[in-house]
């Protein structure tokens, strides 16, 4: 999305203090110090998120708490890596704080942009996990948990939820 210009943009630079210009470097129009020279490479962070299906193929999420973004819709346990944190590790923490459920997280299932926020932009990684261990029970950002058939999905928070549920609904076997 070149030359768009997001909120929550810097203004001044966060090494000298200066008024940022907008320039045109490598390709793009970034912020950009003429005291310092510093630019500004504004990168999204990164969410991680866990998809545990149960026995008969259910799919868990999480209701959003008040308070937290799209409070009231459903999405896939999930949330920001913290600097420095690996990201398998974060997918594990995240799905602890908002389920209780402990899991081996397994491999990338899904990889993509997320939008939803124009201050925030992220690129989301959704994981394959197992569960090894706790007891299912909502918390930290969310306030209620449940399985719920991919035929039957309460409202989803988030497009990019809806959107790999969707490939995951049409990959599924027939019923004889």
């Amino acid at each position: 999305m070149a030359g768009v210009e997001w909120p929550g943009e810097y203004t001044f630079c966060p090494h000298c203090a200066a008024r940022l210009e907008r320039r045109a470097v490598y390709g793009r129009t970034r912020a950009v110090c003429p005291e310092c020279g510093f630019i500004h490479f504004r990168n999204p962070g990164v969410g991680a998120a866990v998809v545990l299906r149960d026995g008969r193929g259910r799919i868990l999420l999480v209701r959003r708490a008040p308070g937290a973004s799209r409070a009231g819709l459903w999405s896939i346990p999930a949330g920001f890596v913290d600097y420095g944190e690996e990201i398998r590790a974060a997918a594990a923490r995240e799905l602890r704080e908002e389920t209780g459920l402990v899991a081996e997280i397994g491999d990338v299932v899904h990889v993509a942009s997320n939008f939803h926020d124009p201050a925030k932009l992220t690129v989301g990684v959704w994981f394959a996990g197992t569960v090894v261990g706790g007891t299912l029970q909502a918390g930290d950002d969310a306030d209620d948990a449940g399985w719920f058939d991919l035929d039957a999905l309460p409202e989803l928070a988030f497009d990019t939820d809806v959107g790999f549920l969707a490939g995951l609904r049409a990959a599924a076997p027939e019923d004889p």
